[in-house]
């Protein structure tokens, strides 16, 4: 582990970056009603530095959050690792002055899956209201101390949200592999032998990662109880064809889905086809060269424009009522629907008027004035 921290790799920076982009916004989102406390929960942080100089996720939500006044008076930061915690916290007291947050940053030094502390923290029992809604960050070494029960049950109480780091690779391994049956239970407690059996009919790696993904999914979906929205960001490193690991965000909140499906969007640096894959991607391979990028924004595009049609033709509607009812239903993003939405009206298939009397040099935004009619 000491060598992963040497250099931060192109991936390791994109997975930093997301959590540390959506933190921020997800805390401003909450922050709409009153709130006491906010927590950002990191159970496996590292040291937040790279020897390289790079920060890593830790660092990057702390330099958010003190950059925001509002954030530094209402985010507690939390931050848990069995053997950087020390360094972690002396790296985060060398980068931010005493009082540079209201609440006192935590650093703990527990082992996840080993520590009932920690196990019965992230099982409390539901408050109403919650008094510190949580955004946790699970990012183990690999699959090691991932429970799936244990995290469904932090779910249920209001606000938590999950970002799960997974080692997608390992866990395909690891499946067919007996030594690690109670591992593997622990992630698919309801499905596990059906994974194992339904694997071996799958002709092709990327099918059957898709099918460990979706399990996985749907284990959370039934344990939550509870509507559940996820949406997962793949990544492809450079000596390989294949995908390396997901991250996936859990969020019972339509609002918490739209912000991370943006997020998402933003870090996808191949345009990935949504309606294909399910997936938003990063590929490493594809870095800083224009001619490999495989741009699927057409394909998006038309499969969303063929979708609403079928939705909502002959109706007139607002933009924004049209993407808060159907956006719920599908992994596009906001940017998705104003990109459809304005191609279908250069493409007659729409019609869109603005009720505001302002001047507008779009033909649609994603807005109660912006009003549409399909044919």
């Amino acid at each position: 582990m000491e060598k992963f921290f040497k250099e931060q790799t192109p991936s390791s920076k994109i997975k930093a970056n997301i959590v540390a982009e959506y933190f921020p916004q997800y805390s401003r989102i909450l922050l709409k009603k009153p709130q006491k406390k906010i927590r950002y929960l990191d159970l496996f942080a590292g040291p937040g530095l790279y020897e390289d100089g790079s920060l890593s996720t830790p660092l990057l939500i702390a330099d958010s959050c003190a950059k925001d006044l509002n954030l530094a008076q209402k985010v507690q930061l939390i931050f848990n690792d069995n053997q950087y915690a020390k360094q972690l916290e002396e790296n985060f007291n060398e980068r931010f002055f005493k009082n540079a947050f209201h609440y006192k940053p935590l650093f703990g030094d527990k082992t996840v899956g080993e520590c009932e502390e920690v196990t019965e923290y992230l099982k409390k029992d539901v408050v109403t209201p919650n008094p510190h809604p949580t955004l946790l960050f699970f990012d183990p070494w690999g699959y090691k101390g991932i429970d799936t029960l244990v995290l469904a049950k932090f779910m249920e109480n209001w606000g938590n949200e999950i970002f799960l780091f997974v080692n997608i690779k390992r866990i395909h391994s690891a499946i067919e592999n007996n030594k690690f049956d109670t591992l593997m239970r622990s992630l698919f407690p309801t499905t596990f032998r059906e994974l194992q059996k339904n694997r071996r009919y799958k002709a092709t790696v990327y099918e059957r990662l898709s099918l460990i993904m979706d399990n996985l999914a749907d284990e959370f979906e039934k344990a939550v109880k509870s509507p559940l929205y996820h949406s997962a960001f793949k990544f492809q490193e450079e000596d390989s064809h294949t995908t390396s690991h997901f991250i996936i965000h859990f969020t019972k909140h339509t609002k918490g889905y739209e912000l991370v499906k943006q997020v998402f969007y933003h870090f996808d640096n191949i345009g990935a086809s949504l309606d294909k894959d399910g997936n938003y991607t990063f590929d490493a391979k594809v870095m800083g060269n224009s001619n490999e990028i495989l741009n699927f924004g057409d394909q998006n595009i038309e499969a969303l424009s063929q979708a609403l049609m079928e939705k909502y033709k002959g109706q007139k509607i607002t933009a924004k009522t049209l993407f808060d009812d159907h956006h719920p239903t599908t992994k596009f993003c906001g940017s998705h629907y104003v990109k459809t939405l304005r191609h279908m009206v250069d493409n007659g298939k729409i019609k869109s008027e603005f009720k505001d009397d302002c001047s507008h040099k779009v033909s649609v935004l994603l807005i109660d004035t912006c009003i549409l009619q399909f044919n």
